[in-house]
């Protein structure tokens, strides 16, 4: 089955460092650098991601129809640097929902099972 065709449910589930690229792109367009930035704040450090293996992810993602780059936006014009700048396609949004559902109901499974307590 081509890529193109396949459904959500299909990249599921995702490894933590894809996980945490579409979460950083969740609310809009962000360049490489602010990408690895977001994985590491919101992984508390424990995702690491350096420029070669986070354009090589970004480049499968795009590959695959998760992501895709776009034009600068507007405030990034006068940055003399050659920025790439990316944004989660409709079927990227739709399977980092997935994976977020299926980590809620593993923490819901957890939780029930106490697997948390200490002791």
């Amino acid at each position: 089955m081509s890529t193109a065709k396949k459904k959500p449910e299909e990249f599921i589930p995702l490894t933590p460092r894809t996980f945490h690229i579409l979460l950083a792109l969740k609310d809009g367009v962000e360049h490489g650098y602010a990408i690895m930035k977001e994985v590491d704040e919101t992984s508390g450090g424990r995702v690491k991601i350096g420029p070669g293996t986070l354009y090589e992810a970004i480049s499968r993602l795009v590959e695959v129809g998760l992501l895709k780059e776009v034009s600068s936006p507007a405030a990034f014009n006068k940055d003399k640097r050659r920025r790439r700048f990316y944004k989660l396609t409709s079927l990227g949004r739709k399977v980092m929902r997935l994976e977020a559902q299926r980590l809620a109901e593993l923490v819901r499974y957890v939780r029930q099972e106490e697997l948390l307590a200490e002791g």
